[in-house]
């Protein structure tokens, strides 16, 4: 049985190779890995539910990306939907030297020093190449050393070493990472190997560019200089420094993840979830979409489904109105990537088919910009809510349009028309919004015609439902909507074209 109709039979979003709307609001970010890497198996993930792909950084050669960008660039052909690439980058991560035997064993309440010799380590000492944080280090701080699995309280520092005692203890290895959750590192967000690899992103065409450890507005100030303006630019929170600026980086992104990796490194366990809804409320206030990320169905690396637990994490992130859910080592590098796409997807669809959804979604209250646009938004939510409704067509250049009707998180689906493909592609990470490419109007007429045309051929209407329809005039300037309009199909409108 062909692709197209074993998934046409299941869930009846695939018609003519052709993914309909996938009748969920929240989206699915898949990582590509060696357990996804083929076109077959990233067409499988697209078909499975996957609306998004994401390719990091800090596995393989550049050279051995370029093969990503071309598959899911074929998709987006095959299916005629756009498709949405996200490259993370491998980020600043401090790591300690090397030992004489690789490896060591730290016992609780032992000392254990950390310095720039160019030696290497033993059970007393080993060296640290990061010059920088012998100046931010001081006393009481908290050090954490492969994932958190050992923990050192510093005694002392100086320019030269830094004296520690270790609190937990356990066996130490070559090259393992280090955090510092107490101190903001004076280190650049953008390495060297960063810098290359954004380049590289941009050349190929990457949608979206995500920023490892953030600290700071500045670092995200810095890496959209470099982007030009040529993808948008995701911020990864994943250190307890990003979250007290949080506002401010939020001002300057395009988009914020909970990064809960390395983020529950640095803070204690019971601290992620809120710190999780912390984000997640935030960037739904100012407008930015936000993904949960990290161990979202961890089990599903190995065994075919999810306990009940992760089931239960990735429902309430769709509960708190989070734009995008993310699959990690699931896709990447599992035994089951296929399923947990599907999955996840099915456990989407259930949560948003509660009847309670819409009200715990809007368990907090949006104010609205004082503009046109988030007062056009706000109206259509409310009409939405008020009359009997299909979708929102929302006709947009840059994007902003249909970015501020999602924040409005509305019952009805969003069918965003846009001339711009860099647009549409961009689309891929926001909630509710279905992206399609379409020439621009030129008049009400035409934009009234073509609304009921295209809501029609996606699924979004049928004869005598009711449309809301929202552009700017004069038309295909951006930024200029003001426009709300109320339409009914009749069903004739695709034999009338």
């Amino acid at each position: 049985m062909k692709l197209a109709q074993h998934f046409k039979s299941q869930e009846g979003i695939i018609v003519n190779n052709k993914i309909e709307t996938r009748g969920r609001k929240v989206r699915i970010l898949a990582t590509l890995g060696p357990s996804s890497d083929t076109y077959e198996m990233i067409e499988k993930l697209y078909v499975a539910g996957a609306d998004a792909f994401r390719i990091n950084m800090s596995h393989g050669a550049q050279e051995d990306k370029k093969a990503l960008f071309q598959n899911i660039r074929a998709l987006e052909k095959k299916y005629n939907r756009p498709s949405t690439i996200l490259v993370d980058l491998q980020g600043p991560k401090l790591r300690i030297g090397t030992f004489k035997n690789d490896k060591i064993k730290l016992e609780t309440g032992q000392k254990f020093t950390l310095d720039q010799r160019d030696e290497a380590g033993d059970e007393s000492r080993v060296r640290l190449p990061h010059p920088e944080l012998f100046e931010v280090v001081e006393a009481g701080s908290k050090l954490l050393l492969d994932d958190g699995k050992l923990v050192l309280r510093v005694k002392s520092a100086n320019k030269e070493e830094i004296e520690t005692e270790v609190e937990v203890g356990g066996p130490l290895s070559n090259r393992k990472g280090l955090n510092v959750p107490d101190a903001v590192i004076p280190v650049a967000a953008l390495t060297e190997k960063d810098r290359s690899d954004l380049a590289f992103a941009v050349d190929q065409g990457a949608d979206w560019i995500a920023l490892s450890f953030v600290q700071r507005p500045e670092d995200v100030a810095e890496a959209k200089r470099l982007i030009e303006g040529k993808a948008a630019l995701l911020a990864k929170i994943e250190k307890p420094a990003a979250i007290k600026r949080l506002d401010e980086i939020l001002e300057i992104a395009d988009a914020v993840m909970v990064a809960r990796g390395d983020l529950g490194v640095e803070l204690p366990p019971e601290a992620v979830p809120v710190a999780q809804k912390q984000i997640v409320s935030a960037a739904r206030r100012m407008g930015r979409p936000v993904v949960v990320a990290t161990q979202m169905l961890e089990s599903m690396i190995t065994a075919p489904t999810p306990t009940r637990a992760e089931v239960s994490d990735v429902a309430t992130a769709i509960y708190d109105g989070a734009d995008a859910i993310m699959l990690s080592a699931e896709t990447a590098a599992g035994d089951w990537p296929v399923e947990a796409v599907s999955i996840m997807d099915r456990i989407a669809r259930n949560v948003e088919s509660d009847p309670e959804y819409y009200a715990r979604v809007h368990f907090m209250e949006i104010e609205p910009d004082a503009t046109t646009s988030d007062a056009l938004a706000v109206a259509g939510r409310s009409i939405a809510n008020t009359v009997d409704t299909s979708a929102i067509i929302c006709f947009t250049v840059s994007g902003s349009t249909a970015r501020r009707i999602s924040r409005e998180r509305t019952a009805v689906p969003i069918l965003v028309l846009t001339p711009q493909e860099q647009t549409a592609r961009r689309l891929g990470l926001l909630w509710g919004a279905t992206a399609v490419l379409t020439k621009d109007v030129s008049s009400f007429e035409e934009m009234i015609a073509k609304s009921k045309r295209m809501a029609l051929r996606h699924g979004m209407g049928k004869g005598g439902s009711r449309l809301i329809v929202t552009a700017g005039v004069p038309f295909g300037v951006p930024g200029s909507t003001n426009l709300l309009h109320i339409v009914r199909l009749t069903g004739d409108e695709l034999s009338e074209h």
